[in-house]
């Protein structure tokens, strides 16, 4: 909502200057075509032509400056767009400038947990002389030195790939084939297409026949029309990027195959492929608003707030941000915990633990579900794990 808000702003401000710039525009065209129009004729008058001519001509200039008035024009729109400027400003501050530090609360801080996950966010990235350097003022060297090994190897095979080499990346495939294969990737057959399709632009037919043979047949299997376009390729050498398939020499293929080596690096080693940092981080930004809004309702009790083991909003985030299921009991409106989990009752409805126990009186007698007219025992329920 806040980011509408700065975008509805922020397009009310380019609108009132785009008018204003229009608005200027025609104005100084008209001052223009009136000065043009004016010399012009004072131009086709003669010399025996008297003064007052000359006069009468400018005379009629400034009335018609007089009637058309381009200052009280220009200030119209200029007015509107300074109006406009000087709110946006304002809704800047008001909206991006809250004190953050309202949503904070005292918890348990993981240091060395956090130092890895950011030390391990520089490796993957690549940078990794800051990431040395922050190893080294954390002094967190030991935990994190396998880790920076690995991710140079990664980051050599994407080096090597840049230059078209894809030995490297082709080595470490084959290595690891099997688990490639566990986590369901072709990046093997990936690899190995765009290293026949660079053969075949800078070697012979014949190359690329062999290449084909040794490296690609044993794939026709389960990719049988992948293969059989690259071996068409092979009747269009030398003139591939005319043929039906020159989308195969598209730049951008090396770029999904850089992607899914990164991806299936990072799976293989147990890694996610996003940064944990910049998912935190994202996550945090969707989710502060609605806890600043929060906190603003809860002013002076603080002490409350500190002491909740769950939010008491609903914070709602993007899909991406979503990776385990979420139960909200229908009866309490509290979302299930270890203490209270789901549970699912002989008729299909599921509510809390802790609600199954209020309505049976702590299983002392049978209760009504509330969503139909069965009869429930809560010994009968049965816990439910997502």
């Amino acid at each position: 909502m806040e980011l509408n808000t700065i975008k509805d702003a922020f397009d009310r401000v380019t609108k009132k200057q785009k008018l204003s710039c229009s608005k200027a525009q025609e104005v100084l065209d008209q001052i223009d075509q009136e000065i043009e129009q004016a010399l012009q004729k004072l131009q086709s008058l003669d010399d025996l032509d008297s003064e007052l001519d000359y006069h009468s001509v400018l005379a009629e200039l400034k009335t018609k400056f007089k009637d058309t008035a381009p200052l009280s024009q220009l200030e119209s729109t200029q007015k509107e767009l300074n109006v406009a400027l000087s709110k946006y400003p304002k809704i800047l501050e008001k909206t991006l400038n809250p004190d953050i530090t309202k949503a904070y609360r005292n918890i348990e801080f993981d240091s060395h947990t956090v130092n890895l996950i950011i030390a391990s966010h520089f490796y993957r990235q690549g940078l990794f002389e800051i990431g040395d350097g922050f190893v080294t003022e954390t002094e967190e060297t030991d935990s994190v030195c396998e880790m920076k090994l690995l991710f140079q190897e990664m980051f050599q095979m994407l080096e090597a790939m840049r230059f078209r080499n894809l030995q490297p990346a082709l080595n470490w495939a084959v290595a690891n084939s099997d688990k490639l294969k566990q986590n369901g990737s072709d990046l093997l057959l990936k690899l190995h297409s765009q290293q026949f399709l660079e053969i075949l632009q800078k070697q012979s037919r014949d190359e690329a026949l062999k290449y084909a043979r040794t490296y690609l047949s044993s794939f026709a299997s389960n990719h049988m029309s992948e293969i059989q376009k690259l071996f068409i390729c092979i009747l269009w050498t030398g003139r591939l990027d005319r043929s039906p398939y020159a989308q195969l020499l598209s730049p951008t293929n090396w770029d999904k195959v850089a992607e899914e080596l990164t991806r299936q690096f990072c799976n293989i080693l147990g890694q996610s492929y996003e940064s944990p940092l910049n998912v935190t981080i994202a996550a945090g930004a969707q989710g502060l608003p609605p806890l600043l809004k929060f906190m603003t309702v809860m002013a002076g009790k603080k002490q409350e707030w500190q002491s909740m083991k769950q939010l008491p909003v609903p914070v709602e985030l993007d899909k991406e941000f979503q990776f385990h299921s979420i139960f909200v009991c229908p009866v309490s409106k509290e979302q299930s915990t270890d203490e209270n989990p789901p549970m699912l009752m002989t008729c299909g409805h599921v509510l809390c633990k802790q609600s199954i126990m209020k309505m049976s009186k702590n299983n002392t007698k049978s209760f009504k579900c509330p969503y139909c007219p069965s009869d429930i025992n809560a010994s009968t329920c049965t816990q439910l794990y997502f």
